[in-house]
């Protein structure tokens, strides 16, 4: 199938930012899984192609119906992240399913991009439902009633480390209170926020996360060691100057301190500050590489 845009949108940076990790690129193809599909894309210029999902499916992942041009220019307040913007140009927010999106960013606390790959894909191939697209192998992401179910060290020999007990206490609670992560769309930012803390693992940064990447929240303003440096370097006048002597002494981040940061990301960009998080980000890994 086909769409042609008649939007901004990059998809190279849209799966390159760091906001999922169960794509993978071979040639000019991404191929994908999310919930219960696979399916492959790939973008020529102003068209997009794919197969295993249909045009519904591709606008509503790949946020086609956010007004970008509404977006940048509202979160567009310095000469920083003017050149985020500038570079990044079509970066778009993903909509992934909110229950591979909360276990995913458990896993992925204190880990690489690498390793998190590599976990999610052990998990799913000893967890998930294999099938095949396109000549390939594929494992879907494991439901909640097998992750409910699974054994301790089962799950350690994925490769989850400590995690391991928060995503086995995680499971067992979505499957046996029924729990419906849809609904927290629903919620205001900081009700949705609250009870995602309600769930084991989950502290400020992947709560941020998940409302961010899976449930619409797009004033979410997540906080790691990227937008720590991120805001300790270029925003730092904006900031208390206690907190920043305390942040540069350091490479940790309280829970308060993340809050102040939080706060003053989702303050200075406003109600897209999400967005704004996502291409300050991109641009400062891309700088270091």
């Amino acid at each position: 199938m086909k769409l042609e845009l008649d939007v901004a949108f990059d998809l190279n940076f849209t799966l390159c930012c760091g906001q999922v990790f169960r794509f993978r690129k071979q040639k000019d193809w991404w191929y994908g899984l999310t919930k219960d599909r696979v399916f492959k894309i790939r973008q020529r210029g102003n068209c997009l192609e794919f197969e295993g999902v249909d045009t519904a499916f591709v606008k509503a992942f790949f946020g086609l119906g956010d007004d970008l041009a509404e977006i940048t220019q509202s979160v567009n307040k310095d000469v920083y992240i003017s050149a985020a913007i500038e570079q990044f140009r079509g970066l778009r927010l993903v909509r992934q399913d909110p229950w591979e999106c909360l276990i995913s960013f458990i896993c992925a606390t204190y880990k690489n991009i690498v390793a998190i790959e590599q976990t999610l894909f052990k998990m799913s191939q000893k967890y998930g439902e294999k099938c095949r697209f396109d000549g390939q192998e594929f494992w879907l992401f494991p439901s909640v009633e097998r992750l409910a179910g699974v054994s301790v060290q089962g799950l350690e020999e994925c490769g989850l480390g400590y995690r391991t007990k928060y995503v086995q206490a995680t499971a067992r609670r979505v499957w046996e209170e029924h729990v419906d992560l849809e609904s927290f769309r629903q919620l205001p930012y900081v009700e949705a926020k609250k009870q995602l803390f309600e769930f084991s693992g989950v502290g400020l940064k992947v709560a941020d996360c998940v409302l961010l990447f899976s449930l619409g929240k797009m004033e979410a303003f997540p906080v790691d060691v990227w937008v720590k440096r991120i805001l300790l370097n270029h925003y730092a006048d904006y900031l208390p100057q206690d907190l920043v002597e305390r942040l540069r002494g350091h490479n940790s981040l309280s829970n308060g301190e993340y809050e102040k940061l939080n706060l003053f990301g989702r303050n200075y960009f406003g109600s897209y500050a999400g967005y704004a998080q996502e291409y300050l980000y991109h641009y400062e890994r891309n700088k270091k590489q």
